[in-house]
């Protein structure tokens, strides 16, 4: 799964490279649309209608701004500045899927807004830490929403992490919150997406008039960070760990470095 991860990892980066104020949301699908064809890769969204969707999702890529957080439908919208923008990029490789997410700011970039996509970076490594042979997914899910109520936040476990391999959703379900040593044990060989994703002031989402964007019922804003994660004998390993992290703009905090 290795060349998933990187292929994946890759197109995040040239994403949040690209992502700047009035570059359009279309824009950016169509850049994820052009390194999948020439990679020879296949997309994992394009087609995809799970239950919760309207219909088949039609784009290759997922945008989320602002208020949305998650399965944001890419749409003629040009970025605007101040705007926080969530990229969520999954592709099969060679028959084998890797999944990955990154939230940053366009333009200047508000206070508040840095601080939550700190918080979701932190939870991230946090859930990335605790996925060690032997452990259980809800020492994962505890971890995530241990760092979400040192800062204050509601977390919502509608969504969260997932299994990975095949196919883009596989078992376990992984939860951004639970109670440790609760759930399956984490096995060498299993491959995991950890994702927290939170909002400013609430943890309810509405679903948008498009039947795939999520929102928060607040107006508040959000942020989505994602890895997908083997669980090896030596502990986790990052497939989509990525070269050099795209800077979160404006930020004067330390780079993520993954694990």
């Amino acid at each position: 799964m290795r060349p998933a991860g990187r292929f994946v990892a890759e197109v995040i980066s040239a994403l949040a490279e690209a992502a700047d104020v009035g570059v359009n949301l279309l824009e950016l699908d169509a850049l994820a649309h052009r390194l999948i064809r020439e990679r020879g890769a296949e997309s994992c969204y394009i087609d995809y209608h799970p239950s919760f969707g309207a219909s088949p999702f039609g784009k290759v890529l997922c945008t989320s701004v602002n208020d949305a957080v998650l399965h944001g439908l890419p749409h003629d919208y040009a970025l605007q500045d101040g705007d926080l923008l969530s990229v969520d990029f999954a592709a099969s490789v060679d028959g084998w899927v890797a999944d990955s997410a990154y939230s940053l700011v366009v333009g200047a970039a508000r206070a508040d807004d840095l601080a939550l996509i700190a918080t979701t970076l932190r939870a991230l490594d946090a859930g990335i830490a605790s996925a060690q042979p032997g452990n259980k997914v809800g020492d994962i899910s505890h971890a995530i929403g241990a760092v979400a109520r040192e800062a204050g936040l509601l977390v919502s476990t509608e969504f969260g992490g997932h299994g990975v391999g095949r196919t883009m959703h596989d078992d376990p379900h992984i939860p951004n919150d639970g109670r440790p040593g609760r759930g399956y044990t984490l096995e060498p060989g299993w491959v995991i997406a950890i994702e927290p994703w939170f909002l400013q002031a609430t943890d309810r989402i509405v679903t948008d008039a498009d039947g795939w964007t999520l929102r928060s019922a607040d107006g508040s804003r959000g942020a989505h960070m994602e890895h997908t994660v083997a669980i090896t004998e030596r502990g986790p390993l990052v497939l989509t760990a990525r070269e050099r992290e795209p800077a979160i703009r404006g930020s004067s905090s330390s780079e993520h470095t993954g694990q």
